[in-house]
């Protein structure tokens, strides 16, 4: 059978998909082969070429072809196809956490991203879960990259490379998708545009590129308040003419519209001289949180009897903006000898939101809960601006010996701010209550303000050497130094202007700043053996590390403990927490048989933690903070297979094996005990060998891909990919009333036609309408007040809805256009 030459034959789509489920090895460049055997596919993400089953190091690929085979649209998609790593999907509103190898520390919810994998937009870090329009690969590095890709990089590093500047041909492509959810009441949609166009021939081009995607949502927020401070938030629940007068429905709230953009232009004078100048824009509209509150209430608040499985409960709508941006110009050139990059990158992100806020204030025991209409929301502003530089220098000279050398630095500037408030709660106090002091009109309750500048300079080199023709040793270091400076501030508005005669418009910002330094050296040590022509093995000792820094907290007031009223702050332990570091020592080994039909490769790993950060808690005023535990570590197994089957079916399966536990205890992991003294110790304590939370012991995915010519001159591609995990704790060692969340798999399905410009794709995400909770807000223990009583039974009343699960997406079902033109 001939296979016709086109976007979409079986030859590409087979070789791009296998090299993605491969563990080591970076899809760059399809090598033309034999159709019957697994494409030979090029590397670079080490900075040097070579083919995937000879670079001795561990990384995941997904090419665009796969992106396009099995639907996958941001990060979330391309975790369930690479082992050994975890995104956690919790919708668009907050950035969902990534774990390599189990590498956290922090329950699930918003906020747990641990910061312990590093991305990156080419070459410039840029922490992003960008839409994957117009993208050529993304890269997954599995393990510290603490050498080459420095700060953030404890578990791995994630890059996306953009499609490339074609200098010599004009070419575009049209998509339009359409698609339901099993769960919405309305459909979703994406378009996008991208035109490639040479200004002069073969030296100077432009390509831009634009994508709109609408997503309706499929979670309801059936319980909001009409009036903050007005309408009872838990009205009588039996008469329904009193809970529609205090109480909306809001369809579908957690949807989510988002416009990605990208225009580079690249120049080319000559053979010795490339760059590119880059301006990305990503901005994101997301209604509400993807959490349901089903079988997460108390057994006796009324609501748990009629809430649906696709149903919130919170008071308030929560929507949120978010917008990224990022100017960058990347520089290569030729000297002979090596070749010089550049890579600057200027980035800004700005976000604002609101969210229900009634359940903290609940049960922070200030006598809100007396106020019968009594719910408060906060608005949320935060802004960084990035400024990074690398140059590297590669060497190109022939002989057993090669080297990269290199500079980085990296200047961060943030702020930000949290409002609460709490609507006509300062007239119950003044006039129910009988309390003295002024009204809040802005019913502004909480303030806080916090500025952050870190600056991160290193310097980094790999030497590497062939003993023998079969036998390479590389060795890498890096030295870095940085700096951390913080200042905050926060003031209590309403309850001073109530409670304390303070002017009902004032806000009162005393600003405490903290300092930190550190620097240290990173090592790297990797050998290999090639001991077949087609078997490779390799020893990798690699480290990495991760900024301390200062928290955001205003400093406690020398007499805060003769203080009796309310207060935040931190202590002088608080306010600092230290640079975290990995050590990971790793053995893999690369295979081949039958004429390259079949390839298996896998990784024995263990990871040692020290110091590693994780979320606390201030002991006055319970605000978020960073502290350090002593230790943790991980270790298991990687696997990765891809074969061919005649000449139509291509198989690819991975498998991952992780188990990842405190090897010391963690006194005060969940925040510090009071009076009860050690009858709590053992609930707010993390004791050695407890397993941590996020990520499945047991990962699997297999995909199955069928190519057949059809009316003579047309592919048809089906597609089928099923990923599956065991359990997931969602606190350490299942600790202050963690769970675990069971495990699931997922199906889908599709099925393209296509021609040399065009293609038609029917496909079908989650094909079984798997129901499943991918990670949770808070914990059991928020289905009360979050206070205890001596056998650690929650105490509360059924007003607290804090506590809730993410839910998978509903079964997708969708048509794709997809027209390609060149000339």
């Amino acid at each position: 059978m001939q296979i016709k030459n086109a976007p979409f034959h079986i030859s590409a789509v087979a070789g791009a998909v296998l090299a993605a489920c491969s563990s080591p090895g970076v899809y760059a460049q399809t090598v033309a082969v034999d159709e019957k055997q697994i494409e030979k596919v090029e590397v670079t993400a080490t900075r040097r070429s070579g083919t995937l089953q000879e670079v001795p190091i561990n990384i995941s690929a997904l090419t665009s072809d796969v992106l396009d085979q099995q639907n996958i649209e941001d990060l979330d998609g391309v975790a369930r196809w690479v082992p050994g790593l975890t995104v956690t999907d919790q919708g668009g509103r907050n950035d969902s956490p990534i774990i390599v190898r189990g590498l956290n520390t922090n329950s699930s919810g918003p906020g747990s991203n641990g910061g312990t994998v590093a991305t990156y937009f080419g070459d410039i870090p840029l922490f992003l879960n960008m839409r994957l329009v117009d993208v050529d690969r993304v890269e997954v590095l599995i393990g510290p990259q603490g050498t080459l890709y420095g700060a953030g990089t404890l578990g791995g590093a994630i890059r996306y490379l953009p499609k490339k500047v074609d200098l010599e041909f004009m070419s575009g492509e049209v998509t339009g998708d359409v698609f339901s959810i099993s769960e919405s009441d309305s459909l979703g949609g994406e378009s996008s545009i991208v035109f490639n166009a040479p200004i002069i021939d073969g030296e100077l081009a432009v390509r831009a590129s634009l994508n709109y995607f609408n997503n309706p949502g499929f979670l309801d927020y059936n319980y909001v308040v009409r009036e903050g401070g007005v309408s009872l938030p838990d009205p009588d629940w039996s008469n329904e003419e009193e809970v529609n007068s205090n109480l909306k429905q809001v369809e579908d709230a957690n949807g989510e519209d988002t416009l990605t953009g990208r225009i580079a232009v690249r120049w080319a004078p000559n053979d010795w001289f490339d760059s590119t100048l880059t301006y990305f824009y990503q901005k994101q509209d997301v209604e509400g949180r993807s959490i349901t509150h089903y079988d997460a209430l108390s057994a006796d608040n009324p609501l748990s009897e009629i809430i649906g499985k696709y149903e919130s409960a919170y008071r308030y709508e929560e929507p949120r903006e978010k917008e990224d941006e990022l100017l960058s110009l990347e520089v290569s050139a030729d000297l002979g000898f090596a070749e010089l990059v550049s890579a600057t990158g200027l980035s800004n992100f700005e976000a604002n939101g609101q969210r229900d806020q009634t359940d903290l204030l609940i049960r922070l025991d200030y006598s809100y809960e007396e106020f019968p209409a009594f719910s408060s929301y906060t608005e949320e502003e935060s802004e960084r601006e990035v400024f990074t530089q690398e140059l590297r220098l590669v060497s190109q000279m022939d002989g057993p010996l090669s080297w990269i050398v290199g500079g980085f630095y990296y200047d961060l500037d943030s702020e930000g701010s949290s409002k609460e408030f709490t609507p006509n709660f300062d007239v119950y106090a003044i006039e129910v209550w009988g309390v003295e002091g002024n009204y809040r009109p802005d019913s502004l309750e909480y303030f806080s303000v916090d500025e952050s500048e870190v600056t991160e300079k290193a310097l980094f080199g790999e030497l590497s050497y062939e003993l023998t023709d079969d036998w390479d040793v590389t060795l890498g270091l890096r030295a870095y130094e940085y700096e951390v400076y913080s200042r905050s501030a926060v003031d209590l508005p309403l309850y001073y202007s109530v409670f304390e005669g303070r002017a009902s418009d004032s806000i009162v910002l005393d600003y405490g700043e903290t300092e930190a330094d550190d620097s240290g050296t990173l090592l790297k040590f990797n050998t290999s053996y090639q001991f077949t022509a087609n078997t490779m093995g390799y020893l990798t000792v690699s480290e990495g590390f991760r900024i301390g820094g200062a928290n955001g907290v205003a400093a406690c007031p020398d007499n805060v403990d003769d203080l009796n009223n309310q207060i935040v702050c931190a202590t002088s332990e608080e306010q600092l927490f230290e640079a975290d570091t990995t050590t990971n020592y790793e053995l893999g080994v690369k295979t081949s048989f039958f004429r390259n039909k079949l390839q298996l490769n896998t990784a024995l790993f263990y990871v040692d933690w020290q110091d590693p950060q994780v979320s606390g808690a201030t002991i006055n005023g319970q605000q978020p903070i960073i502290v350090n535990a002593e230790g943790a570590a991980s270790k298991g197994a990687e696997f990765s297979v891809r074969g061919i089957i005649g000449d139509n079916i291509t198989t690819y399966a991975t498998y991952a094996y992780t188990k990842a536990e405190l090897t010391a205890d963690a006194p005060f992991l969940f925040g510090v005990f009071d009076e009860q003294g050690t009858e709590l110790q053992d609930f707010y304590d993390g004791k050695d060998g407890d397993r941590l939370p996020g990520t499945a012991e047991h990962q699997f995915s297999f995909g199955i891909t069928y190519s057949q010519e059809v009316f003579d001159d047309k592919m048809l591609n089906v597609n089928y990919g099923i990923t599956a995990q065991s359990d997931v704790y969602t606190t350490v060692g299942l600790r202050q009333d963690g769970e675990a969340l069971p495990g699931y798999a997922v199906s889908n399905l599709n099925a393209t036609i296509s021609d040399e410009d065009w293609s038609v794709t029917l496909y079908i995400d989650n094909l079984f309408d798997k129901y499943a909770f991918t990670s949770t807000r808070r914990n059991v223990g928020d289905i009360g007040l979050g206070q205890f009583n001596d056998t650690l039974e929650p105490n509360g009343t059924e007003i607290q809805r804090n506590y809730g699960h993410y839910v998978l997406t509903p079964r997708t079902v969708g048509l794709m256009f997809k027209y390609q033109f060149g000339m």
